[in-house]
């Protein structure tokens, strides 16, 4: 063990253990998570090793990675997972626990992250008995096609189209779908699973009914390949979209059809019918439950915010680790090297990040623990589920999601080059995580077009506010923390900052209040700015689009508003639980001011813009951020280490966790294919005609006629 990380560990205040148990759910599931990444490390078969991943070509990346998912499904048989849902692996607690321990992407990781839950959440009765056991058994492996190489968020614009064809009219019996990509810009683009994978797809088209009227958007479960020989069925054309800047592993696809028939019945019935003559039905249900076909994709918007404090989690246990290893310039007496974490700049640099990586746990936590509570409901039909309810949660995912992965992809990126050179090697594990985690900033919704849903939802209540109605209906909305700043705000009530010194900018109500005023403040600023645009004569497009840049302002800072309040909760929940101890509470709040502050540093210009906050308050503000840095700084290491990376998880010579580098860090070089012969694979057909043959030798002046 390194002595440097020997002493950081025994520096720590609080329980390692205790909040690693918070962090997985209790104890005994710390214990289970464990048992399962000791079980793939040690797997006989040796499929799981991530050592040559960054030396392979990424078609043999995929190769490897479904071999891993096959092994993966096999050991979960022998293991009894899945057992207690009926054989459904992947309805199973412990099965995100197994695909986490590969640490690898797996590319059918479609099928159980969209496919399967489409079919649960919008297909009947009839077609889940029909369809989930073979999803169970995983002779049928899907993939969620929406999105066309033409449209993405645009969904209202999609093109794939699903024209009904009656039986007398040469449909099958019972009436069939014809499912069409009528244009190139209508070829179904970037699903992932799609390209090779996946042999069924849900795909999202227009509903074209026996009658010839454009329903709208459905979803209709279209066969891919046979699931005899997994050859492309007839008028089916799909393939990779072609190498990435990362995530290579899975298979983004293409997809076209022409003309392809599929039954009746492949439409998804839980909410809408077409009978045997093509007559549209949409059933009878409430404005919320209409809504469902978006739980789906909240619910993942939703994950993507838990892991995206993951993610941030892993880079910066791996540059905090180094930070406390890796040693750089000397004291006064010329004697002794400073820990690079020693430095106030790379504190500054590192610790909000892990401040960030809880406060995402947090949050994620709770909006998935809302939103499987919302879709309960909505299945079952017992509890009362408002559309406000319904729209306020899609607005705080949609935030949230924005918010948080741009954080955390910036934040990865920054972890590199906090460690220096040796973060440019693929081998530090910084690179691929970076380069990986990079798409999260655009799938399910581009980072700079949801703000625009946000405000939709939001600008509603500002309406609401300054009409004076009724707003009972926001209870239990996290919309309605807005509502007492709004009201003030719109009556001209002037609201100034409660701090009267720094220290009071440390509590953290103080600054949940004042995340609620810039918050509100910036929401009837995008509603003046569109009032103020169609006064002048311009129209609701118009002004929608001049708002467009303080929309995303709005959407940061309500986040913020949010994210706050909830990690705030839910310290509180944990300590009431008896899963944290006031050792452990201190250091989080520590960790949530931190951020807190961080952020507000970052965006004092939304504080003094209105007088809010003035620029003494300002100075405290910076104050208190370098003072937690120097509080936090002894339990770095202790922190990252409560995150519980493996060094299997982690792939990196730099975050080991017994810190040594160095000797790894030559030694993952010598497995670099470039240095396998002796002398370099590129002097005999090159290098050896300049340095022996001498065909850069110069001659002297020569005539060039």
């Amino acid at each position: 063990m390194n002595p440097d990380l020997r002493n950081e560990r025994a520096k720590a205040t609080f329980s390692v253990e205790r909040l690693t148990n918070m962090l997985d759910g209790g104890a005994e599931r710390t214990k289970r998570r464990r048992q399962i990444e000791e079980i793939i490390e040690r797997d006989p078969t040796g499929i799981f090793s991530n050592d040559e991943n960054i030396y392979l070509h990424r078609t043999d990346r995929h190769k490897r990675s479904l071999a891993k998912h096959v092994r993966m499904i096999e050991i979960c048989r022998k293991l009894g997972i899945g057992d207690e849902c009926g054989g459904e692996i992947i309805r199973s607690k412990d099965f995100p626990l197994m695909w986490k321990a590969i640490a690898d992407d797996l590319p059918t990781a479609l099928h159980w992250v969209m496919f399967v839950p489409n079919i649960i959440s919008l297909c009947d009765e009839q077609q889940q008995a029909q369809w989930l056991p073979l999803c169970r058994d995983w002779k049928m492996i899907g993939c969620y096609a929406q999105t066309e190489i033409g449209h993405g968020s645009n969904v209202r614009a999609l093109e794939t189209t699903a024209t009904f064809l009656a039986e007398n009219q040469g449909g099958d019996k019972g009436g069939s779908w014809i499912i069409n990509s009528p244009t190139l810009t209508s070829t179904k683009a970037w699903p992932g699973t799609l390209g090779r994978t996946a042999n069924h797809a849900m795909v999202i088209a227009r509903l074209i009914d026996g009658e010839g009227i454009d329903q709208g958007i459905h979803n209709f479960l279209v066969p891919l390949r046979s699931m005899k020989d997994h050859k492309l069925l007839p008028g089916v054309k799909t393939g990779d979209l072609g190498p990435k800047i990362g995530y290579n592993t899975m298979d983004n696809g293409f997809a076209s059809f022409d003309h392809v028939k599929i039954p009746r019945r492949n439409m998804a019935m839980r909410f809408a019918t077409v009978d045997e003559n093509g007559k549209y039905l949409k059933k009878s249900v409430s404005d919320a439950t209409s809504k469902i076909s978006y739980i789906t994709m909240m619910q993942v918007r939703a994950y993507i915010v838990d892991e995206a404090g993951k993610n941030l989690g892993m880079a910066t246990t791996i540059t905090t680790r180094y930070s406390a290893v890796r040693r750089q310039g000397y004291s006064a007496d010329g004697k002794k090297e400073f820990q690079i974490l020693d430095y106030k700049q790379q504190q500054h640099r590192i610790l909000p990040l892990i401040a960030a990586s809880y406060c995402f746990f947090f949050t994620g936590k709770k909006v998935l623990e809302r939103l499987q509570k919302i879709e309960n409901q909505l299945i079952s039909g017992v509890g009362t589920v408002t559309k406000t309810q319904v729209a306020d949660i899609h607005a705080s995912t949609s935030s949230l999601k924005s918010f948080t992965t741009t954080i955390a992809a910036d934040g990865i990126e920054e972890c590199r080059k906090a460690c220096g050179g040796h973060g440019f090697l693929q081998c530090s594990g910084l690179p691929e995580l970076f380069t990986s985690y990079l798409q999260n900033p655009t799938v399910e919704g581009d980072n700079q077009m949801l703000p625009q849903q946000v405000a939709k939802v939001l600008l509603k209540l500002v309406q609401a506010v300054k009409d004076g109605h009724d707003l009972s209906s926001y209870d239990n909305c996290d919309a309605s923390l807005l509502i007492p700043s709004l009201q003030s705000i719109l009556r001209k009530k002037v609201e100034k900052c409660s701090a009267t010194s720094a220290e009071d900018l440390m509590d953290v109500g103080i600054l949940i209040k004042s995340f609620g005023h810039r918050a509100a403040r910036l929401l009837v600023g995008v509603a003046h700015d569109m009032n103020r645009c169609i006064s002048s004569g311009a129209s609701m497009e118009e002004a929608w689009n001049e708002s467009l840049i303080q929309m995303a302002r709005m959407s940061r800072g309500y986040s913020m508003l949010v994210l706050l309040t909830e990690v705030a909760k839910g310290i509180e929940d944990e300590f009431e639980r008896g899963a944290l101890q006031e050792a452990e509470v201190l250091v989080l709040k520590d960790l949530a001011r931190l951020f807190a502050l961080s952020q507000m540093e970052k965006n004092m210009g939304d504080f003094l813009e209105d007088g809010f906050m003035s620029a003494k308050k300002a100075s405290w503000v910076r104050w208190n951020v370098i003072k937690l840095l120097s509080k936090i700084r002894p339990n770095a290491v202790a922190l990252v280490d409560a995150f519980d990376h493996s060094d299997f998880r982690l792939k990196s010579v730099l975050g080991r966790f017994d810190g040594d580098v160095y000797s790894h860090l030559l030694k993952t070089s010598k497995k670099d294919p470039l240095n396998a012969t002796e002398p370099g694979p590129g002097y005999e057909p090159h290098l050896r005609r300049l340095i022996r043959d001498g065909a850069g030798v110069y001659t002297g002046t020569s005539s060039r006629l």
